[in-house]
């Protein structure tokens, strides 16, 4: 029951702070603790395509970062941001450290699941990750065809695997920010911002995407723009 509680309390409380304490002392080790957390985070495959880049008080690059965030004060006064990235070109060496882990960790068991769990990484995900010209269109005809006759996944294309990849990465966000809000300290998540100009900025490769840019510190009540304001529970929760 403690544990209930502290969790809905964390989640309550958790607001997008706007303005940061730029007096009041700053733990790094809590980004850090509460990053290793959202790393825990469910993901699609367990393929875990995405990175967390931290840029403390104390990086040349914080400030032109802020800047790139439109000069948001979630930007310019936070403690440290904390720069979202999806990384769907890692998926290879992603999906053999899985198969290796399968293969090693469960040498043991039953020959026919254990042939499962390596095919998925071995054969599926190859399918539905690689790239190559007219791929995607094929492997939606494919899903189409075969969903005339059984129940089939329709999200192959490249579109959708792009989604899934930011998916994975928005649940391991939302993880470390109810960290962070639960060790006493508070984020802004951003999306406003120069995308391509902070790629430039961190060197990323052109598979990377910026999925978000989460500002973070000690939020001071005037960073809280105003009451908190949610549709009608009854428009978002149903039942049939």
């Amino acid at each position: 029951m403690v544990q209930e509680l502290r969790f809905f309390e964390a989640v309550e409380q958790r607001r997008s702070v706007r303005i940061f304490d730029q007096k009041e002392p700053f733990d790094g080790q809590v980004i850090q603790k509460c990053l290793e957390a959202a790393l825990l985070s469910p993901n699609s495959s367990n393929l875990q395509l995405y990175q967390f880049i931290r840029v403390p008080e104390s990086s040349p690059l914080k400030d032109r970062i802020a800047k790139l965030c439109m000069g948001q004060k979630a930007a310019t006064t936070a403690r440290e941001l904390v720069v979202v990235v999806t990384r769907r070109d890692l998926w290879k060496k992603h999906a053999k450290a899985n198969y290796d882990h399968i293969a090693t960790t469960y040498a043991n068991r039953p020959d026919r699941k254990l042939k499962q769990a390596l095919g998925y990484y071995g054969k599926l995900i190859p399918k539905l990750y690689g790239k190559f010209l007219g791929w995607s269109i094929l492997k939606k005809l494919i899903a189409f065809t075969v969903g005339l006759r059984r129940p089939m996944v329709r999200e192959v294309g490249e579109t959708e695997v792009r989604i899934s990849v930011h998916k994975s990465a928005a649940l391991a966000s939302m993880t470390f920010m109810l960290g962070m809000k639960a060790s006493g300290y508070d984020t802004c998540p951003m999306e406003g911002f120069d995308s391509k100009r902070v790629k430039k900025l961190l060197d990323l490769n052109s598979s990377s995407e910026i999925c978000m840019i989460i500002g973070c510190g000690k939020g001071l009540p005037e960073g809280i723009y105003g009451e908190r304001f949610r549709v009608a529970k009854e428009d978002l929760i149903l039942a049939k």
